[in-house]
């Protein structure tokens, strides 16, 4: 195989620099040829010149060894800038109020999206008052993260749905939601 990361203009990135990485390979023997029955999809997933659009966004250090951080589709537009939902996730789980958690992006009309968290409470979260999680949560991304990283709203589940394979189902965490628009 061969790797190349790249920025959002499509430029190789530096060492430590994180972007999306893409492979190339030997179509139908290293690599998969098509996505079945899916011309589209698998005329976006590569370039002219061959290269796969893996859709992880990565890092490598010095020596090469890759870094995985996150999805593409994960990735939240705020504004013009982009913002990685695992970030977020991360400084939430650091409160200690929640089991688990699922940052996702809503549609708003003028910053495109705009970051909302859906959470299982912990044992220590659930002492408190939903309106009492939300304030903590929100005031922590604020100490902890800047403005436009912080979660618009905080969403206390059960349980969060999965894939077969025991992902978050994300995009089910987004038809939930509606979109924001500004008054």
């Amino acid at each position: 195989y061969d790797i190349q990361i790249r920025n959002a203009a499509g430029e190789a990135v530096a060492a430590e620099e994180k972007g999306l990485l893409f492979i190339r390979g030997i179509p139908g023997v290293s690599l998969f040829k098509e996505y079945y029955r899916n011309d589209e999809a698998t005329e976006a997933a590569f370039d002219a010149d061959g290269w796969f659009n893996t859709g992880d966004m990565v890092r490598s250090d010095a020596d090469g060894w890759l870094f995985f951080s996150d999805r593409e589709k994960d990735m939240l537009k705020v504004g013009a800038e982009n913002v990685a939902a695992s970030e977020i996730e991360s400084v939430i789980m650091q409160t200690g109020l929640v089991e688990e958690c699922a940052v996702v992006a809503q549609k708003h009309d003028m910053l495109d999206e705009v970051p909302v968290v859906f959470v299982i409470p912990s044992a220590k979260g659930l002492d408190l008052s939903a309106e009492e999680l939300t304030q903590e949560i929100i005031g922590h991304c604020m100490v902890n993260l800047a403005d436009f990283k912080v979660v618009r709203d905080v969403h206390m589940v059960s349980s969060l749905p999965r894939s077969t394979l025991e992902k978050i189902a994300k995009n089910e965490l987004r038809a939930r939601l509606q979109p924001i628009k500004s008054s």
